[in-house]
């Protein structure tokens, strides 16, 4: 305890610059675990959590013997596969042509200029897919309408609609996505570069045999982040965006959770299918670090 006094008040400063953010986690995501065990329970709103009467796994059963099980399972995992099979290059491939640049005030203003759209609300940038894709004077029908196509209602054709979430996606954060990895490049030793060029090294194999290497932790980790957040798909772009006609490739657990939860007031199924997702993301990420750890040294904890 004396040694525990003694960092407090060495690192009081430091210590009040943080407690806004754990004050955050625990008012945020460690309090409401608590509603947690309404999923095992029939939940009445005025009993409360603890009156209200055990059930058990009802409503997991319930949802897995639903019609919408499967639908669902598949439309989460595919979407959140392709966003990351696409996305997660994108940020990476970027930094390392960005890295190659050698006017800085080109590079800066490529820079700034690919991360603002992450600053961009996701109901604003719903309302643009929704523009650009009108069948009547979206950009997109002008632009194959000169070329003879007929307009296409990519709204609402369900074959459409994964092309157009993940494609709207990286678009969105792949600049945002870049920071990080331009960051980590910047701290690569500059001898090795000088070294590898007295020794004759291409530009290419100064990327390929020494930045990537460098790289390769920041990925890593990055890697591990997003597959424990495989089971989160972006819900609030989807449910602006999609509609029952494309539901077969646009619902997901989330949207799911929210029609039958916060619109159908079915609180202790939604709690149940919620829970179920992250035990999913749980096992992921802890799967996921556990390999790393093992094949590469490089992991979370």
């Amino acid at each position: 305890m004396e040694t525990l006094r003694k960092h407090v008040k060495r690192d009081k400063y430091l210590l009040i610059i943080i407690l806004p953010v754990i004050l955050y986690y625990i008012v945020f995501h460690y309090f409401p675990m608590y509603g947690i065990i309404i999923a095992f329970k029939k939940f009445y709103p005025l009993q409360g959590i603890l009156g209200s009467p055990w059930v058990g796994f009802k409503y997991f059963e319930q949802f897995f013997g639903s019609i919408y099980f499967w639908r669902l399972l598949k439309n989460t995992l595919l979407l959140s596969f392709f966003s990351l099979v696409w996305g997660f290059p994108a940020p990476i491939i970027f930094a390392l042509l960005l890295n190659e640049l050698k006017d800085n005030l080109f590079k800066k203003t490529v820079q700034t200029v690919s991360y603002l759209p992450h600053f961009i609300s996701v109901v604003v940038i719903a309302g643009m897919i929704v523009n650009f894709t009108s069948p009547t004077d979206g950009v997109i029908n002008t632009i194959l309408g000169v070329f003879g196509i007929e307009p296409i209602h990519f709204m609402n054709d369900s074959g459409y609609f994964r092309t157009i979430f993940i494609s709207s996606g990286i678009w969105q954060e792949f600049g945002w996505g870049t920071i990080i990895y331009l960051a980590a490049i910047a701290g690569i030793d500059p001898q090795l570069y000088e070294a590898a060029q007295m020794d004759g090294a291409t530009r290419w194999h100064k990327m390929k045999h020494i930045t990537l290497p460098c790289l390769t932790p920041t990925i890593v980790i990055l890697l591990i982040l997003s597959l424990g957040h495989l089971m989160d798909v972006g819900f609030e772009k989807i449910i602006l965006l999609y509609n029952p006609a494309t539901y077969e490739t646009a619902d997901v657990i989330s949207t799911y959770v929210y029609r039958r939860g916060i619109l159908g007031g079915e609180y202790s199924l939604s709690a149940a299918i919620g829970l179920f997702n992250n035990v999913i993301n749980l096992i992921l990420i802890v799967g996921v670090n556990y390999i790393s750890r093992k094949v590469s040294e490089t992991s979370l904890w």
